[in-house]
């Protein structure tokens, strides 16, 4: 099951990059066009604001996979193994139901806007909004997988927290650490020279 996923977010990880490089030909081609040529092409701006949100909310889904999301582990990475799962299933359960309610609303404006055309393309306006669709549905099918595995006890413990340090993080820490040992052995000059 987890390689199935791992390929599915692959998938968006090469989505996203596509739809990146059709953006930056789209608006960089106009924007040469009308500087140089006085002229421009009329759905690139557009389609580049459609790229753009679906792109949002695949990396969305991405980051939701890996844990990219953003959040504090303050409380919950100093709490025992019961109360880390206690935490994350809460935060799971607050997740899927605004994710559920992200469903109804995008489902709902998608629905409204399928006869609306959008005026330079003439396409449908609610491909805008079925990138909420999609969203909430891999967000959902993912949030409930994590669930499960918590539940029939899968997630180790390093896993239990939900929110991956980030490099910056990590080398602020390590410096810390180091500073800290420094102050603590005697004779250690951490001031450096004196003028």
């Amino acid at each position: 099951m987890d390689a199935a996923i791992d390929r599915f977010c692959h998938a968006i990880d090469l989505l996203i990059a596509a739809a990146l490089a059709v953006m930056v030909v789209l608006v960089f081609g106009n924007v040469v066009l009308r500087y140089v040529f006085n002229s421009g092409i009329a759905v690139s701006e557009e389609v580049a604001r459609w790229l753009f949100v679906w792109l949002c909310f695949l990396g969305a889904v991405a980051a939701l996979k890996e844990g990219g999301h953003l959040g504090t582990d303050m409380l919950v990475s100093r709490l025992p193994v019961a109360g880390k799962k206690v935490c994350m299933v809460l935060g799971h359960v607050l997740m899927l139901y605004v994710t559920w309610l992200f469903l109804q609303g995008s489902w709902q404006q998608a629905r409204i806007n399928m006869d609306m055309e959008a005026p330079v393309t003439g396409m449908p306006v609610s491909i805008f909004y079925a990138s909420g669709v999609v969203f909430s549905v891999c967000a959902g099918v993912l949030l409930l997988l994590q669930l499960v595995r918590l539940l029939t006890g899968q997630l180790r413990e390093s896993e239990l927290v939900m929110v991956k340090e980030s490099e910056e993080q990590a080398e602020l820490e390590a410096l810390q650490a180091e500073l800290a040992r420094s102050e603590l052995q005697p004779g250690v000059d951490t001031k450096g020279p004196r003028p």
